[in-house]
């Protein structure tokens, strides 16, 4: 019966109900439970070049109207680290639109794995491979900054999840 008590546990974990009875266990599923797939994949439309690092900045020659608004978005919603470009900080001099823009740009682009769809900020930014960063204004570049993405494993994380679903299915079967 151990066997049992533990196929019961692991399938409780699944959104299932439980129902024990004194001569056998049954299992219930929910029509509506759904277990998501979870994918450990870099966003569709990953744009890291193999020989290097990108990043992201703003496009010179586009309007300053659009470029405040992309600003502010990845300042604002975006969640984009904006500190550095505050009066005083280490990205406020040169003192310019541009110069903020791609900052925050860089910054927000980071953060959300480093895909072509981060870069985008309705037209006004570009992906550059030559490193912006300059005096004690540091770009940061994948790694350095906390990402709202799962982290990348360093195992293939597609035959890790194989694995998982292997070993839930032969236990499942084993009730």
């Amino acid at each position: 019966m151990p066997s049992m008590r533990l196929c019961l546990i692991i399938l409780s974990l699944f959104s299932t109900q439980c129902q024990v009875s004194a001569r056998q266990a049954t299992v219930q599923q929910k029509e509506e439970a759904t277990i998501p797939i979870t994918t450990l994949s870099p966003p569709e439309g990953n744009t890291t070049f193999l020989d290097g690092t990108t990043w992201c900045v703003g496009l010179p020659g586009v309007s300053q109207v659009d470029l405040q608004n992309a600003l502010d978005w990845a300042c604002g919603l975006g969640k984009a680290d904006c500190s550095p470009i505050q009066s005083g900080g280490d990205c406020f001099q040169p003192n310019t639109l541009l110069s903020h823009a791609s900052y925050a740009f860089n910054s927000y682009y980071q953060q959300n794995g480093n895909s072509d769809i981060a870069c985008n900020f309705g037209g006004t930014a570009t992906l550059t491979k030559s490193n912006p960063s300059y005096g004690k204004c540091v770009y940061t570049v994948s790694g350095s900054v906390a990402s709202s993405a799962p982290p990348l494993s360093k195992y293939k994380p597609g035959l890790m999840w194989w694995k998982l679903a292997g070993i839930l299915l032969l236990l499942y079967l084993r009730c």
